[in-house]
């Protein structure tokens, strides 16, 4: 091994050595290094930022709306309220919609409410940054039962607060209803801020901070995809994993993600580079991950089994050492 190589897993092992040190309480948080999760976008805008006029949606996001809304509606959970968190661009008078994010089964929801899992939205938006670091939040989407299209007053006492984090200090919010025209196989827009599909509703509106209540907002749809989709077909391991994986983040550096399809389905790997030929890669699925030592192309399964990614990582350093 060279010196360089040496040296980047010195460094490696040194935050390993500090991480656990914390986990036994032997070193303060403070001596810790931590970098902290961007809650807003850091894009530029060409132009400076207007209230919000339309949202764009990408017809790639419009098609997970309203599918994973009918699949929803089709499972057990059915009767519940689900949602989405938008994420994309916001620039001008315009939001621009390019991924969205699941509430995912771990969210917390009955028939007039819904509570994401934070955690894993955490974890999924630092995965969709790490290509990306333009991408930001925009806003929340939600179902209601029946056909309540608008946001409720318990929606409001809370969206009023969360918008004054969001780039421009406005958001985006739309509810999804069961009350859509049956009768049309395509897309409609009954009004210029709803859209209707195969029996199913989106209504969209934007609030920014000091509203006293939401404004319709016009809703327009482009090409592109959901740049999120991959991350959904792996969202069980996501979720199972976000806490320890986020922190992994936050104490190594160049930790990346990847959805990998093979003919047992998509699975989300964690690879945290060692040298320019090694790299520890984590098969990060929900029942049990699987520790891989990747070298010159090569796979190596570790014999390491802990279903603590973060800790089983800190294992596999200290025996690299």
């Amino acid at each position: 091994m060279s010196i360089a190589s040496l040296e980047k897993l010195r460094a490696l092992l040194s935050q390993a050595v500090t991480a656990l040190g914390r986990w036994l309480g032997v070193l303060p948080a403070s001596q810790v290094d931590r970098e902290p999760m961007p809650t807003t976008p850091t894009r530029t805008a060409s132009v400076p930022l207007r209230p919000l006029e339309r949202i764009v949606l990408t017809d790639g996001v419009c098609r997970t709306l309203f599918e994973e809304f009918e699949e929803h509606r089709q499972g057990e959970r059915g009767d519940e309220e689900t949602g989405w968190i938008l994420m994309g661009y916001r620039q001008g008078e315009e939001a621009i919609a390019t991924a969205t994010l699941p509430a995912g089964a771990e969210r917390q929801a009955g028939v007039a409410h819904v509570r994401f899992n934070s955690e894993a939205q955490a974890l999924a938006s630092r995965i969709l940054r790490q290509s990306d670091k333009n991408l930001g939040i925009l806003g929340v989407v939600h179902t209601h039962p029946g056909s309540l299209r608008h946001p409720s007053r318990g929606d409001f006492e809370g969206d009023r607060i969360w918008v004054r984090y969001l780039r421009g200090r406005e958001g985006v919010f739309g509810i999804g209803t069961a009350d859509g025209d049956e009768d049309t196989p395509y897309a409609i827009n009954p009004k210029e801020h709803s859209q209707c599909y195969l029996g199913l509703r989106f209504t969209w509106y934007a609030l920014a901070e000091g509203d006293s209540a939401y404004r319709p907002l016009p809703v327009v749809v482009t090409l592109g995809e959901d740049l999120a989709r991959p991350l959904h077909r792996v969202w069980d391991g996501i979720e199972a994993h976000a806490a320890r994986l986020d922190r992994l983040c936050c104490q190594l550096a160049r930790v990346g993600f990847e959805v990998v399809d093979d003919e047992a389905g998509s699975h989300l790997h964690c690879v945290i580079p060692v040298d320019k030929k090694t790299s520890i890669r984590v098969v990060a699925d929900a029942k049990r991950p699987v520790y891989c030592l990747e070298r010159n192309g090569e796979w190596l399964v570790s014999e390491e089994s802990d279903p603590r990614i973060d800790r089983g990582v800190f294992l596999m350093l200290a025996e690299l050492s």
